[in-house]
């Protein structure tokens, strides 16, 4: 594990995007350094922040190149692709480039940040925050869902490693997993309805990365989420929603 000094710097809350990147991190052994952001006093939207990431989201990194001038990197499948690329000679997290294996990790990198987290995101929206009931929305979401857990549990099946790509660990897999451990909160009521997505999202978390990455910037909330009842769940929904209205409102300004 690399222990080299990097100026690396990760703009964070512990919501299932910025985690990706805390755990890549942790996995690659590289020093960074971790500025949370204040979600719900909107630091994200500051100027400071936009001059950053101008997209007003998180995670965003900045780090130095070669000739020490300034990279800003934003929206975390980038990220994931630039840790890799710049810092993964050894192929801890992925695989050679032009691989079948890199083509297919890619595949899966794509896949959730196109497919999973907009759909699962959009499910949670309108289980827990949308301020109203919008059974069509919700039925549409949770659906969608479902049939991504599906395909991944399928193919999680299929792979003798237990990896979403070939024999080890890689971004597709680091990508996918702090989205399953928030599955009751966007309405699927358990996990075992995917064995194999189960089983993978509880060896991942023995890894000494995901257990201190998941921890990045705050104590990971999600699975313990997942053990409350539903009235509880949508208690905390409630409690957020006006935050979300009101950043809604914002961003309709």
């Amino acid at each position: 594990m690399s222990t080299e000094k990097h100026n690396i710097t990760l703009y964070c809350e512990g919501t299932p995007n910025p985690l990706k990147i805390s755990i890549a991190l942790e996995e690659l052994g590289l020093k960074y350094n971790v500025r949370p952001i204040k979600l719900f006093e909107h630091e994200q939207k500051e100027q400071w922040y936009l001059d950053i990431n101008p997209n007003g989201r998180i995670p965003a990194i900045v780090d130095t190149d070669e000739n020490g001038q300034q990279l800003k990197i934003w929206e975390s499948g980038a990220i994931l692709q630039y840790l890799v690329d710049r810092y993964d000679e050894d192929h801890k997290i992925s695989y050679p480039r032009g691989t079948k294996e890199y083509w297919e990790m890619t595949n899966w990198l794509f896949w959730q940040v196109s497919g999973l987290g907009p759909m699962q995101g959009q499910a949670n929206h309108f289980k827990m925050s949308a301020g109203g009931d919008y059974p069509y929305a919700l039925k549409r979401y949770v659906n969608e869902t479902r049939r991504l857990y599906r395909t991944m549990d399928k193919v999680l099946a299929k792979n003798p490693s237990g990896y979403l790509v070939g024999d080890h660990l890689t971004i597709a897999d680091i990508a996918v997993w702090p989205w399953t451990t928030g599955y009751k909160y966007c309405g699927l009521s358990q996990i075992d309805e995917f064995p194999h997505v189960k089983e993978w999202m509880y060896r991942l978390l023995a890894r000494p990365g995901f257990e201190k990455g998941r921890n990045v910037p705050n104590p990971h909330i999600y699975l313990k989420l997942n053990e409350l009842p539903d009235e509880e769940l949508k208690k905390i929904g409630k409690e957020r929603s006006g935050w979300v209205q009101e950043a809604m409102k914002r961003d309709a300004e």
